[in-house]
Order: structure tokens, then C-alpha cells, then sequence
């Protein structure tokens, strides 16, 4: 089965779109008074609901336990964006229903019973929100959900209450960040109720200049509405990105190639590469290949592929065994190399 993230889209300054759906069951305590016995059940219920009880839907999704997984496993599935740090942390009954294709995943017992997660390449926000918007109605056929008729879906952190929705964007912004004028235009976005975040969501830091940007209002709007502000001051920053992109190519282009080269050969001719520095050099490679700078041969797989693959779980899960710091950095490049040679 082809992944979401193997599909020929231009990925650019957006890299990727997804919705995220919080919802919780009227009839269970939220997950923060959830006993584990009545964790188990109310997984075992939604698991039933969603594998047996749609016929379409059970030959696509598999439920995969996170609670008591091995710990590469569980960073491995969070390297992946299937699942969040929280519930990588979780110390209680949880998993994960997953997609064939991991377009979808539904996190069970989070922070909230349900989050529902839908993702696609490039600015593609209303298939992402498709995505999310059927599973949830296919959901809601079965589940009652606790939901107030003056505020919306009621939710574990009252930041979520309304919608329950987080759309976000994935952008890629190295010209910003080199230029130092990143802080100020999130500042700037931060008052028109649009929030930054890390590589991984809430929490994380940024790697390879990749930042999720989202709405931090979920009361008072439709998703429509929050959706469409969203798109337009993604558009905005990226049209800042590629200003600053051009300005600093005016200005000292030589400097500018310079740089990009030497990252584009360290990647297909080091032999030991860290995660961070590895985040850095692919980030300095997609700029050169995205501005036109670069007219050298391209890895075979994706950005988004390449930079979930260097991720350490991952790459033990590909190795199929534990590694030592020095063994990862060995593998880790030795990958990048293969990317470039076939």
C-alpha cells in the first residue's frame, strides 16, 4: 500500500496539511479520571465501533497498543506523526487506530479519548479535512459524544472546547530563520489567534527550519472559517519565505550556493551524520533544489520521506536492531548515501 507521504506533490515552502479532531465519549470521565479498567473498555469499544462494525473501514485500519510497547516502537510511531509525544508518555491504557496508508490515525486515550489525525502533502488543507470529517461522522454514528449545544465539543483542556479542532501547516522557512525575522512574524501571527509549534507539535523544537504553524482558536468560528485564516497567513508567510529567499540570493549569491553545495555534497559523501546535523543539511539540499539553485541529481525519495527516515527510532526499526549513538550516525548516513545512487 502506497503511504500518503510517497505521492509526486510539490512540496515547497508547504510541506504538509493536517486536521486535527478532538472528541470524547459522554459517558466515560476524561482521560485524566479515566480508571485503566475503564480505559480498556472504552478502547475495546472503539476498536469494535471502527474494525467491526464498518466492513470499508475494518479492511483499512489496524489497532496498534502503545501502552507497554517497546520504547523504539513507540518513538518510531511518533516519528512518523501517527502519534504524539503525550501519548508516547502516556502510563496508562492507549494505542492507536492507523490507516493503511497513515493518511489517518486515530489516537485512543490521549488527552483526550478520541484525536482524530488526517494529513496530506503540500497546502491541501480541505483533503485533510475531508479525511478527518468522514471517520468522525462515522464515529459519531455510534458514539455519543459530550457535546454542549451553546459551546461544542467539550474536551479535556478548555482550549480545545468549540470545534476541537487544530488544523496546521508543516512549513519549511530556512531564509526566515537565517535572516532572524522568524520571532517577529510569529509574534505577529500569534495575535491574529495562529500559534507556532516544533517538528512534533506542542513542546518540541523546530529541526531542519520546519515549524507547524495552526489556529489557536477553536470557540466561536465554524472549521470553515478557521481553515480559511489559516490559509491565508500561510500563504502570507510563505510569501515572506520566498522574498526573503530572493533578497538574500540578491545579495550574495555565491555565499548563498556555497552553502547549499557544501551541504548537498556532505549529504551524499559523509559517513557518520548526527540527526541534527543531518535536519540541517536536508534543509539547506530542499532549498537549493526549490529555489532552482541546485541542478545536481536528486534522492530518489521525498523530503518528507528523507526526514522521517533519518529519525533515530526509525532508523533502528529499518536496521531491526538496537543502536549505539556512533552506529546510528553510521547508518544514518550510510542511508543518505544509498538515496543518491541508484
Amino acid at each position: 500500500m502506497k503511504k500518503w507521504y510517497e505521492e509526486n506533490i510539490d512540496t515547497d515552502i508547504i510541506v504538509s496539511s493536517r486536521i486535527r479532531l478532538a472528541r470524547n465519549y459522554k459517558k466515560y470521565p476524561f482521560s485524566i479520571r479515566l480508571s485503566a479498567s475503564a480505559a480498556e473498555k472504552m478502547i475495546e469499544e472503539t476498536k469494535r465501533i471502527l474494525l467491526e462494525g464498518n466492513t470499508i473501514l475494518s479492511k483499512e485500519f489496524e489497532y496498534i497498543p502503545v501502552f507497554g510497547r517497546n520504547p523504539i516502537d513507540k518513538r518510531a510511531l511518533m516519528e512518523s506523526h501517527v502519534i504524539s509525544p503525550e501519548l508516547v508518555k502516556k502510563a496508562a491504557p492507549c494505542g492507536v487506530l492507523l490507516k493503511n496508508d497513515e493518511s489517518i490515525s486515530i489516537m485512543v486515550n490521549e488527552e483526550d479519548h478520541l484525536r482524530i489525525q488526517s494529513v496530506a502533502l503540500g497546502m491541501n488543507m480541505e483533503k485533510a479535512w475531508d479525511l478527518a470529517d468522514k471517520i468522525d461522522n462515522v464515529l459519531e454514528e455510534s458514539i455519543e459524544y459530550a457535546f454542549n449545544e451553546k459551546l461544542g465539543y467539550l474536551t479535556s483542556c478548555p482550549t480545545n472546547v468549540g470545534t476541537g479542532m487544530r488544523a496546521s501547516y508543516m512549513m519549511h522557512l530556512p531564509a526566515l530563520e537565517w535572516s532572524g525575522q522568524l520571532q517577529n512574524i510569529f509574534y505577529a501571527i500569534g495575535k491574529l489567534g495562529i500559534t507556532v509549534r516544533g517538528l512534533y507539535g506542542e513542546g518540541t523544537q523546530a529541526e531542519g527550519n520546519l515549524y507547524q504553524i495552526s489556529n489557536q482558536i477553536t470557540l466561536g468560528q465554524s472549521e470553515k472559517e478557521m481553515i480559511e485564516n489559516l490559509n491565508n497567513i500561510a500563504l502570507q508567510v510563505a510569501e515572506q519565505e520566498k522574498q526573503m529567499r530572493e533578497k538574500i540570493f540578491k545579495e550574495n549569491s555565491e555565499a548563498l550556493k556555497d552553502k547549499i553545495y557544501r551541504s548537498y555534497g556532505t549529504l551524499r559523501y559523509a559517513r557518520m551524520l548526527t540527526t541534527k546535523e543531518t535536519m540541517t543539511l536536508l534543509s539547506d539540499m530542499k532549498m537549493g533544489f526549490d529555489m532552482g539553485i541546485l541542478n545536481e541529481a536528486r534522492p530518489v525519495i521525498s523530503f518528507y520521506e528523507l526526514i522521517m527516515y533519518v529519525q533515530p527510532a526509525i532508523l533502528q526499526k529499518r536496521v531491526g536492531t538496537d543502536l549505539n549513538s556512533q552506529e546510528r550516525d553510521m547508518q544514518r548516513a550510510a542511508f543518505v548515501r544509498s538515496q543518491f545512487e541508484r
